[in-house]
């Protein structure tokens, strides 16, 4: 049975992963909301088949599916995939997933974030949010894993972790307004600290340009092992995100971890940026619940918004002429596992984010 606990992760002795530690499986939601997908939502679902099948072959995958679409994605899916029923209001699993803990013993627990469409009522994405603000309790009731429920708004998309107790996120995010501004940075790092069983929080201001979540970290810096971060970079000066990578670079540089160790840093070449087309734009349903995207919305492109499998690396590609040298540098830092472009990633970016975005990782326990 899944008990939801009043105690605090870090003093209980449990402490969030870096992503590149062990999988225990990797959860996906299923695209289907046509004023968020266009044309229903086809052109991704063929995206999350392929995505799926390659972490398939890493660790246990399950996709979680309306009743609606139940048949559709059973069928379209690989038989080793684990599909579930579940009621969603859209399908970024980073986001409205578990952040999963584990502790020395070999134990795993989750945290409940609050979670409000990433601003709500003040710059949301779309309405309503209610059911996706359940998905996380949901996700560890069927794991029956026990759950702590956080008392701040939070998505893992905004959230970095090194494992050994250091955590790196944005101001721009999680001390928005929209989500935490009244709790202000000072107690914002405490309950960090508190719920992911951290010691220290490297702030960065912002994240980059044009991303609808408010700057969230996994498009612009992520751990790749404690003390070593890989991050976005372009030395075009008129590059829109130039100013936001020179000043993340300056402070990561200047910052030490929870070890006391200087971070390492990986400067990994930036695609183009990239705009809806008008056909891409006439593929989506019209209304008041989700964020209109228009011809010409210049779109946040990023590889760093990739998914860390046990045996595989899945990492987004846009036609661009540095999505090769992207894998190349994403195999030297992850040797052990094989790095795998999904060459149509660009329909989750229509969407709003990327490969990342709709895995969550389960972590393994270690035994």
């Amino acid at each position: 049975m899944a008990r939801t606990l009043t105690s605090l992760p870090r003093l209980d002795g449990f402490r969030c992963p870096g992503e590149f530690e062990p999988k225990a499986g990797c959860w996906l939601g299923w695209p289907e909301r046509p004023d968020v997908w266009r044309n229903g939502g086809k052109p991704a679902q063929q995206v999350w088949v392929e995505i799926c099948s390659v972490i398939a072959a890493s660790e246990p995958v399950t996709v979680c599916v309306s009743a609606a679409q139940y048949a559709n994605a059973r069928a379209m899916l690989p038989p080793q995939v684990r599909v579930l029923e579940m009621t969603l209001n859209d399908a970024w699993f980073r986001d409205t997933g578990p952040a999963w803990l584990l502790n020395d013993a070999g134990e795993v627990r989750g945290v409940d974030f609050h979670f409000n469409a990433y601003g709500g009522l003040q710059g949301g994405i779309y309405f309503p949010w209610d059911r996706d603000e359940q998905i996380a309790q949901k996700i560890l009731e069927v794991e029956r894993v026990d759950r702590y429920r956080a008392p701040f708004i939070a998505e893992m998309g905004g959230i970095q972790c090194d494992g050994e107790g250091t955590v790196l996120t944005t101001e721009q995010c999680l001390l928005n307004i929209n989500r935490n501004g009244a709790l202000g940075k000072q107690e914002m790092t405490r309950l960090l600290q508190d719920y992911l069983g951290a010691s220290k929080v490297i702030w960065l201001p912002r994240g980059c340009k044009f991303d609808e979540t408010d700057g969230h970290i996994d498009d612009l810096a992520c751990f790749v092992r404690p003390g070593e971060v890989v991050m976005q970079w372009s030395d075009d000066v008129g590059d829109p995100q130039h100013e936001i990578y020179q000043q993340a670079y300056q402070i990561l540089a200047a910052a030490t971890d929870a070890c006391g160790r200087r971070l390492r840093i990986h400067k990994l070449q930036a695609p183009q940026p990239l705009v809806w087309t008008a056909e891409e734009a006439a593929g989506l349903d019209h209304g008041d619940a989700a964020m209109a995207r228009v011809a010409g919305t210049t779109i946040c492109a990023s590889y760093i918004n990739y998914y860390v499998g046990n045996s595989v690396v899945v990492v987004p590609q846009f036609g661009d002429p540095n999505d090769q040298p992207a894998l190349q540098l994403l195999a030297e830092l992850f040797p052990e596992q094989r790095v795998v472009g999904i060459a149509n990633s660009r329909e989750i970016l229509l969407g709003g984010g990327n490969i990342a975005c709709i895995t969550s990782p389960q972590f393994a326990p270690r035994r």
